[in-house]
């Protein structure tokens, strides 16, 4: 990649950072950390986005395009989560959710790879909640899949326009590989509409206080730390309580060239939700501990915000 002249490359750094800062207003000083960090991916290429917001006030505490729809990989399965708690909950859906309780078979079709516990175990068939609470520990993909068979994605992709979410969808079932017949992306989302959502979740106030707090217990058990939250210092396995004042829930996305995450961090002092996408170039190695130690750099000011 050529380096930009050093005057270009200030003018780059600074119009990113001015872009970051128009919501922000005051509490943009306590994100220097981060601005920087994200204005140097800029310059090297990155397409990133990004939003923070306090969870008691709603107040902006920083974005960089915010509104902008980019490929979010696994995130989308949050929309799937919140369908199958709200189907769980409504008399109408039974006996095929039952309560979470409906044992749901894996076939042939709903085969995939990469992220997931389900593929590496013997058992055949797992209930409802239990693959849901798969999807919010690991994003599991065949569990994911198999939960899309039974709801259906149009119930998905209609519950989140009923969200209000017109940026931000879950495309397709997960695919080993995409064809020019498929959806481009498992998932799109802007970071101001997924902020906003796990707002709406940790306040209860998605679809109901039960479904949210459904969904909320099943993302509790995420374990990939590796993004914002490596800067909170939990125990990537076992987080559901309280440690050091922090109470963590995350989604994490990850695809070729693509890092993204989502979350509620609450501490002593506040609480926080946020949302960080990177899209990149991943043909090495450092070019992708770059955008990791970026992220982290925003999620140390996102710790020091609440701590």
């Amino acid at each position: 990649m050529t380096s930009p002249a050093p005057q270009s490359e200030r003018r780059v750094r600074q119009a990113a950072l001015d872009r970051g800062r128009h919501q922000g207003g005051e509490a943009n000083d306590n994100f220097g950390r981060g601005f920087s960090a994200l204005a140097d991916l800029a310059v090297n290429g990155v397409q990133l986005t990004a939003r923070a917001s306090d969870l008691a006030t709603g107040r902006v505490l920083f974005s960089v395009d915010d509104h902008v729809s980019v490929p979010t990989a696994g995130i989308g399965k949050v929309l799937l989560l919140i369908e199958v708690a709200a189907q769980m909950s409504d008399p109408e859906f039974e006996p095929a959710m039952a309560g979470g309780l409906a044992i749901l078979d894996r076939v042939a079709g709903d085969a995939v790879g990469a992220e997931g516990l389900w593929q590496h175990l013997q058992a055949p068939s797992l209930p409802v909640a239990d693959l849901a609470a798969l999807v919010g520990a690991s994003g599991d993909n065949l569990a994911s899949n198999v939960l899309l068979r039974v709801v259906g994605l149009d119930a998905v992709r209609t519950r989140a326009e009923s969200l209000g979410l017109s940026r931000t969808a879950l495309l397709d079932i997960v695919r080993d590989q995409r064809g020019p017949d498929d959806a481009p992306q498992l998932s799109v989302g802007s970071a101001g509409e997924l902020a906003a959502l796990f707002t709406a979740l940790a306040r209860g106030e998605v679809v109901s206080p039960e479904v949210s707090q459904r969904v909320v217990g099943w993302l509790s058990l995420h374990s990939d730390l590796s993004m914002v939250a490596s800067a909170f210092g939990l125990v990537p396995l076992a987080h559901r309580a309280s440690d050091h004042g922090l109470l963590l829930v995350n989604m994490t996305g990850t695809a070729a060239g693509i890092r993204s995450e989502v979350g509620v961090l609450r501490g002593p002092r506040a609480g926080v939700s946020y949302m960080v996408s990177m899209q990149f170039a991943d043909t090495a190695l450092a070019a992708r501990l770059e955008v990791l130690d970026g992220m982290r750099q925003v999620g140390l000011d996102l710790l020091e915000y609440v701590h």
